[in-house]
């Protein structure tokens, strides 16, 4: 079983919101010179931010966050931002795994940006209605 799919625009906006509410104000996230001058391909998203938005798409397939019990990624690589008023597109794909004993559906995720994957490994559990 698939769930929607799920898109998300992010922007050097976004980024720069994000640094504001999380404190992580480290200029990869905002200054082109500094991200390619560190080796990056340029300006990157939060890893958190990415991870963050995923968890959205999980609470909007269920409805509310309550649900979730458990929720796990592992960055595979870094979101590219570029300095346009479209940014870039983060895309989110869910299927049902299996189900526990305890009754608790298991969602294997899948995030990319241009058709490549963003994480590894992601996975929610969500208790069922």
């Amino acid at each position: 079983m698939d769930l929607a799919e799920r898109r998300y625009r992010i922007t050097r906006a976004d980024l720069v919101r994000y640094a504001g509410a999380s404190g992580d104000f480290n200029p990869i996230h905002w200054s082109d010179r500094i991200a390619t001058g560190v080796g990056l391909p340029g300006v990157i998203a939060h890893g958190l931010f990415t991870m963050a938005l995923v968890g959205r798409a999980v609470t909007e397939w269920v409805g509310h966050p309550a649900p979730i019990v458990d929720y796990t990624v592992r960055f595979a690589r870094p979101i590219v931002v570029p300095d346009t008023d479209e940014g870039t597109e983060l895309v989110i794909n869910a299927v049902l795994k299996s189900v526990t004993e305890d009754g608790n559906a298991v969602l294997d995720l899948t995030a990319t940006c241009e058709g490549e994957k963003v994480l590894a490994q992601a996975r929610a559990t969500v208790r069922q209605a």
